[in-house]
């Protein structure tokens, strides 16, 4: 892919934190949803709850998650870091695409059985809490850049000098 002109890529970076942080955003959002949803013994609370969060499922977990999915390959693509050059840049993408189709397909139908019966169960728990863990590290890594160049990322530096 022909790399990005400068203010494109700055642009595009500012979109993906965004979105990348609405994410993780709108994840502990669910988290205190589902937490409110499974711990109260109160039914109009626990309906409550789960009608909140089939609000965010339907709205917001898709278009968020493919946003971040998409800047991100983008710019992964349109800039040196490469995306298989560099294992972070590597591991980010396969934990964006994960957890993207584990929320798509996986969380969001849990929330709208959950709100369909008014009943939650720790899934509504453990579902957000896996997922702001991956969007923490996933941060983290993001900031940090651990590691090195993947076999790839070595083969094509070596090529240049």
């Amino acid at each position: 892919m022909k790399p990005l002109k400068r203010p494109v890529r700055r642009s595009l970076l500012v979109a993906h934190v965004a979105v990348s942080v609405s994410w993780l955003g709108l994840t502990v959002g669910l988290l205190a949803l589902g937490l409110a949803a499974f711990l109260t013994g109160d039914t109009s609370m626990t309906e409550a709850a789960t009608r909140s969060m089939k609000v965010f499922g339907d709205w917001l977990v898709v278009p968020v998650a493919l946003l971040s999915l998409l800047s991100g390959l983008v710019l992964s693509l349109g800039t040196p870091w490469g995306l298989a050059r560099h294992r972070w840049v590597w591991t980010k993408f396969w934990l964006t695409l994960v957890t993207a189709g584990l929320s798509i397909f996986s969380l969001r139908p849990g929330i709208n059985e959950a709100a369909a019966q008014g009943v939650a169960d720790i899934d509504l728990v453990i579902a957000p809490s896996v997922a702001t863990a991956t969007y923490l590290f996933i941060t983290a890594i993001s900031v940090l850049k651990p590691w090195g160049p993947t076999r790839r990322g070595r083969r094509l530096r070596a090529s240049k000098t």
